[in-house]
């Protein structure tokens, strides 16, 4: 897993994460906490994810609503994504951090498929397993 960091302010008010599309892996970003940091005035904070649906059409879902004084911290226990997705300070200034990790799982190459040959024969001189020892 690598970790995922970001910061959305009223000079940055978008981040978008994409991944390179031709590299044969499948990735998945989770975002796992959005707070407000030093500096962050007492307004509300409404951070958005921006996707794409089946459709291939633009959709944003708003995901947290901070205000210091009442929820300056949002905890998302890991909310799954599929990049490339964009996170977007929809309403006030911020700065709002968001937090999370990127898991890359690469595809098993086609030429590696499994060797389907093994004779009943060659399966019988495998060693049983045993129980572990307690």
């Amino acid at each position: 897993n690598l970790l995922l960091g970001c910061e959305l302010s009223a000079s940055t008010k978008s981040y978008t994460f994409q991944v390179d599309e031709e590299d044969n892996s499948d990735h998945i970003l989770a975002l796992s906490v959005v707070c407000l940091t030093d500096g962050a005035k007492d307004e509300c904070n409404v951070v958005e994810v921006v996707g794409r649906n089946h459709e291939n059409q633009e959709i944003a879902v708003p995901v947290a609503n901070l205000k210091l004084s009442c929820q300056p911290l949002l905890s998302l226990d890991n909310f799954k994504l599929q990049p490339p997705v964009t996170f977007r300070l929809a309403a006030g200034s911020g700065p709002v951090h968001l937090a999370g990790w990127h898991r890359i799982m690469h595809r098993e190459d086609a030429s590696f498929e499994e060797d389907d040959d093994l004779s009943e024969e060659d399966e019988e001189d495998l060693p049983p397993i045993m129980p572990a020892k307690k």
